[in-house]
């Protein structure tokens, strides 16, 4: 390859805007006020917060700038695994910016909702039929709040029955918030060690499951890309001594259309529709967690629930074991209209979708193997991982390796991540990805692992083309600035 997409270009310093601030520059121009000043705006005034003054053209040059230095999909090739930064179709967009959805108030009355309602429950019926389970609920926003939703459902499955239990079975390769979300409903984690091959064994549940135990928490694949192939006894050494199993759909994206959830024991489900179904998220949202379930727990999903009657829709709330609302309407709203979207323009097609973005892993891993060391050489699925134990020794580390990316013009995969794998790097680029964009990508990974052989001062002393070079992390993390001061 003659030419990486990392270039130096044109890049401006970009200044604070609390460093920009001048006193009196404003930038809108409001009619005099007619009624007297309310006490309301005192604490705008004299000791109220301190905001930048700025003009127009100081704040449209700023967020103009900034929108310059992003990295994501519609920029180039994404590899940040665990994340599932998949590229968004503009349809979706398109779809979900229609007035009718756009511009709708979530207090209007059901009578005027119908649209929304109606595509709410067809999505319903769409995540149902991916996952072969038996109800579900949009109410989760998020991921992290689908997987509460869950825990909450098992917790009062367990109340329903009259004896509560203190344990819940946590994989050393679940996410990294399943144990937060257990520990929220009051259950204490217990770890379970994997094979050699990366995955849970019969013998190890076997183990650690008893009458105290509410069930299992399972992420599959996992977070080393590799199908629990032992699901379905895990699932009944569980089911056998009156648990519940949770599965965390974050990677559905490398089952979708070949896995049936529910023969698989799964009791419970929530689907990141914005990871799955598009609508890339970054900067902590926006997302959705729908969560889909067996029968035996749809009598406690969160309400409202959309029901559908004839050839109109309804919210009820008609559920007396039902864990409840999760926060005020149903969250993202547009998230789940972009997600209807992609599953009606793909259709039977999402079988393409799977098979595409389990390729794409696996011929990145076949292009870096023996390159960058793999800890778990068997197939995996949607994503690939290796660590630095070759570089190691050169004295090229993980975050080094990451960081020379930034200069061949490839945002770095997920690093350090997952936990059971030391100085590990995540590669998950998704089915969107092409050919020649995945060889370029392999090309780099490999160059600067000549680099590390050859000089390794080329690759721990990066980047050197962006405008920060290394700051320190962790001193920002311990004493945040959330607050800038303004000169006079």
């Amino acid at each position: 390859m003659d030419r990486y997409p990392g270039t130096r270009g044109l890049a401006f310093r970009e200044a604070l805007l609390w460093e920009r601030s001048r006193k009196g520059r404003i930038g809108l121009s409001l009619p005099e006020q007619d009624v007297p000043r309310s006490e309301l705006d005192a604490g705008l005034v004299g000791d109220g917060p301190d905001l930048p003054e700025l003009s127009e053209v100081d704040v449209v040059r700023h967020y103009t700038r900034l929108s310059t230095w992003n990295c994501g999909v519609d920029t180039g090739t994404y590899p940040l695994g665990s994340c599932t930064m998949k590229y968004n179709p503009k349809i979706n967009d398109r779809v979900a910016g229609l007035p009718g959805f756009a511009n709708l108030h979530p207090m209007m009355p059901v009578e005027c909702i119908q649209g929304a309602l109606s595509l709410m429950y067809a999505l319903e019926r769409d995540l149902l039929e991916i996952t072969g389970m038996h109800a579900a609920s949009l109410q989760p926003s998020a991921g992290a709040q689908g997987e509460l939703a869950g825990m909450l459902m098992i917790h009062a499955y367990h109340a329903h029955r009259g004896r509560q239990r203190r344990k819940i079975i946590m994989p050393a390769t679940a996410h990294g918030t399943n144990p937060a979300s257990a520990a929220l409903c009051g259950y204490s984690p217990v770890p379970v060690q994997l094979s050699q091959d990366g995955i849970m064994t019969p013998e190890a549940i076997r183990e650690v499951m008893d009458e105290d135990t509410a069930g299992i928490m399972i992420t599959n694949p996992n977070t080393l890309g590799i199908f629990e192939s032992h699901i379905a006894e895990i699932a009944k050494i569980i089911h056998e001594k009156g648990g519940l199993v949770y599965g965390d759909g974050a990677n559905l994206n490398a089952l979708m259309g070949y896995a049936d959830v529910e023969k698989m024991g799964i009791d419970v489900l929530h689907v990141n529709v914005h990871k799955t179904l598009s609508t890339p998220h970054g900067g902590g949202g926006p997302g959705a967690g729908p969560v889909v379930v067996r029968d035996v727990l749809e009598p406690f999903l969160p309400v409202p629930r959309v029901v559908k009657d004839g050839d109109r829709y309804t919210l009820s709330s008609d559920a007396p074991l039902s864990i409840g609302r999760l926060h005020s309407f149903f969250g993202n709203f547009a998230v789940l209209v972009r997600a209807l979207a992609y599953t009606r323009t793909l259709g039977k097609h999402l079988k393409d979708v799977t098979e595409m973005a389990v390729l794409n892993a696996n011929y990145v891993k076949a292009g870096l193997k023996g390159v960058y060391n793999l800890p778990f050489p068997q197939p995996s699925l949607h994503e690939c991982i290796f660590n630095d134990a070759i570089q190691r020794k050169q004295g090229v580390t993980t975050l080094d390796v990451a960081k020379r990316l930034i200069d061949f013009g490839y945002h770095p995969p997920t690093v350090y991540f997952p936990l059971v794998v030391d100085g590990a790097l995540m590669i998950e680029p998704t089915e969107t990805e092409s050919k020649a964009d995945l060889d370029g990508f392999v090309e780099a990974l490999r160059a600067i692992a000549g680099e590390a052989a050859a000089n390794p001062a080329m690759v721990t002393d990066t980047p050197k083309n962006t405008a920060v070079a290394r700051p320190d992390e962790v001193l920002a993390a311990r004493h945040l600035i959330l607050r800038g001061e303004t000169p006079q």
